[in-house]
């Protein structure tokens, strides 16, 4: 498996024992809960099993990508790729840009694109998928720029403190990235 993914401002590597710290904080960032559906803290220990077993995507179906700013080396967010069929070729795709300072400097779509070529290419996918509540107009933004196709609406699909919410499915077929 490729080991960094380099584009011109930033890189994609896999995850490494020193990124506990990171993870841990991200996370357990409640701010961002409601796009990865998660409802309860992460334990050190538990994150730290997950670092420390065997990031193979063919074995646990999804792999997260930290991505680095090239300049500085420093770790601005990740890519997790999950959902992998390797039978129907495609794969889930989410983004988080942790840093708010990091954001608008087009850092997450450099990220993308590489892992849309990533799945494409050394993957073998078919299409790429991801799952976007309807207010979150950045991330719209972003997967509509790489070309992705808003294929379906996901109605009172996420509960956000008793509040319902849409989510949109996006989809990026192989034919329409070549």
């Amino acid at each position: 498996m490729l080991i960094v993914i380099k584009g011109k401002h930033i890189y994609l590597r896999a995850l490494e024992p020193s990124d506990i710290d990171l993870i841990f904080e991200w996370e357990n960032n409640a701010e961002v809960w409601n796009i990865s559906d998660t409802v309860q803290p992460f334990s050190r220990f538990a994150l730290e099993k997950y670092v420390s077993s065997v990031q193979d995507i063919y074995v646990q179906h999804q792999l997260r990508l930290i991505i680095c700013e090239e300049s500085s080396d420093t770790p601005i967010g990740c890519i997790d790729l999950f959902d992998f069929s390797p039978l129907h070729h495609r794969v889930g795709c989410g983004i988080l840009i942790a840093d708010q300072e990091q954001r608008g400097k087009g850092y997450a779509r450099e990220a993308l694109n590489l892992t849309i070529d990533y799945c494409f290419d050394f993957l073998e996918c078919h299409q790429v998928y991801c799952n976007i509540l309807e207010d979150n107009f950045q991330s719209i933004n972003l997967f509509e720029k790489a070309g992705f196709e808003r294929i379906g609406l996901k109605k009172e699909w996420i509960n956000k403190k008793g509040k319902y919410h849409n989510e949109y499915l996006y989809q990026l077929l192989r034919s329409s990235h070549d």
